[in-house]
C-alpha cells in the first residue's frame, strides 16, 4: 500500500497528484491518501467514485480526511 500525505497542498494539486498515481498502480493495488483542504476532500473522492475505483473513508475528521483508494481496472 502507497501512503500520500497531501494535507499541506490546496486543490487542484491533491486531485492531480492522486490522479497521476493512480495511473502508475496495478490492478489491486491501494492508495491511502490523507486531504486537509476542503475543495480537495470534496473533489478527489467524487473522481475516484467516478473512475469506477474502490475508496473506503477510514477518518473524516475537520483537520484530516483519510481514506483507502483500491485500482480496481
Amino acid at each position: 500500500m502507497i501512503l500520500i500525505d497531501l494535507t499541506p497542498y490546496v486543490c487542484p494539486y491533491p486531485l492531480v497528484k492522486v490522479k497521476l498515481l493512480l495511473k502508475q498502480m496495478d490492478v489491486d493495488e491501494k492508495l491511502h491518501v490523507l486531504l486537509s483542504d476542503p475543495g480537495s476532500r470534496r473533489d478527489v473522492p467524487l473522481l475516484i467514485k467516478k473512475m469506477g475505483f474502490g475508496i473506503e473513508i477510514i477518518a473524516d475528521q475537520p483537520q484530516c480526511l483519510s481514506f483507502i483508494i483500491t485500482k480496481t481496472n
